[in-house]
């Protein structure tokens, strides 16, 4: 009976704009067991998209408020759904598995999570990454791009730092995830950025190490030169977090390298250029590049169809050969103004009808 529960959870989590696709073995619902007990998942499995107080939760579902409080306050603690502040009070509402859900088992992760997940990864996570528009995009490196280049706010790390009132910064759960498969790389783990509006958001968290501004983008600029690629959400506001990624560990560049999806995130409005006059041939750059963009011929050349603008292998030439410019505005898509404007197109694009989840 219980199964029934992560059955219906499933469901309502594939409903949602990022996805949660079934496998043919069910591992999705082993996976959902281990993070929801049946009676959360009963719960969870009819909450919505658009934040509701207890009473209004509680209403719907015929259940008792104070009981249901509780319940709800648990999971938020847990990182199974997420709670915001309305004019008096909290509501709390549905996240997706990824990116929401599964991120937020920073602590939780241990080696039977981490095998369930690879399971997961390899037979149903590339229908999420496969579908436009995508959850992710490049936001470029600030030291790549000549000043006076045209720039907006968020393609700024910069910018998009400045505008937050508290930064933090969490494991990666990628690469310790990949870590308890046995299958490490060698990039640093606390590289994950986090920010708020609230000052000191994060003053009080256990997984969540409070930075300060500078600290945020010194953080940044370490993660550039280990050859970590910036990405973000893929809408222009409302960022929350900048992630510092790699083609062995992260969730998303895997796709990639490891499932063949070659548009697993959206690239940056700038492209790389060699200045033909300084580079040396040396080829130091080239490793540096995440999307095999680079290579020697005479000079380093460019792909432009894999460069996706991140400007990492910029920072890594020792001769200035490298620069981004912007990309024809032909050749620019702007990111979904807001959340809800990517979920839309997103359900649109899926084929999925919002109504019963909003």
């Amino acid at each position: 009976m219980q199964w029934d529960s992560y059955r219906k959870l499933a469901q309502r989590l594939n409903e949602l704009p990022n996805g949660f696709p079934p496998t043919p073995d069910g591992v999705e619902l082993r996976l959902l067991a281990l993070l929801f007990t049946p009676e959360d998942a009963e719960l969870v499995a009819q909450l919505r998209l658009t934040a509701e107080t207890v009473e209004q939760i509680a209403a719907r579902l015929g259940t008792d408020p104070q009981a249901l409080r509780q319940q709800l306050k648990g999971m938020v603690r847990r990182g199974l759904i997420a709670a915001e502040r309305l004019t008096d009070e909290l509501g709390f509402k549905l996240m997706p598995f990824v990116v929401g859900i599964y991120e937020m088992q920073v602590e939780r992760m241990d080696a039977q999570l981490a095998h369930l997940f690879e399971q997961y990864y390899r037979q149903a996570f590339g229908q999420v990454l496969a579908q436009a528009p995508a959850v992710h995009r490049v936001i470029p490196v600030n030291e790549s791009i000549p000043i006076g280049i045209e720039i907006q706010p968020y393609e700024s790390a910069a910018e998009i730092i400045a505008a937050a009132q508290a930064w933090g910064v969490t494991e990666c759960i990628c690469r310790k995830q990949k870590a308890l498969i046995g299958e490490a790389c060698s990039h640093p783990l606390e590289v994950c950025l986090v920010l708020h509006k609230k000052p000191g958001a994060f003053d009080a968290s256990s997984s969540v190490r409070a930075l300060t501004q500078q600290e945020a983008l010194d953080i940044l600029q370490s993660a550039a030169q280990v050859g970590l690629v910036h990405s973000v959400t893929n809408t222009q506001r409302g960022t929350r977090y900048i992630c510092n990624c790699c083609t062995c560990s992260c969730g998303i560049l895997r796709g990639m390298a490891e499932l063949g999806i070659a548009n697993v995130v959206a690239r940056s409005a700038f492209v790389n250029r060699v200045d033909p006059e300084r580079c040396v041939a040396c080829d130091i750059c080239a490793p540096y590049c995440q999307f095999g963009a680079l290579s020697l011929q005479g000079v380093v050349v460019v792909n432009e169809q894999r460069c996706v603008g991140c400007g990492v292998c910029v920072v890594a030439c020792p001769e200035g050969a490298l620069h981004l410019e912007r990309r024809s505005q032909a050749e620019i898509v702007p990111p979904p103004l807001s959340e809800k404007e990517w979920m839309l197109q997103r359900a649109a694009a899926r084929g999925s009808d919002l109504s019963q989840v909003l």
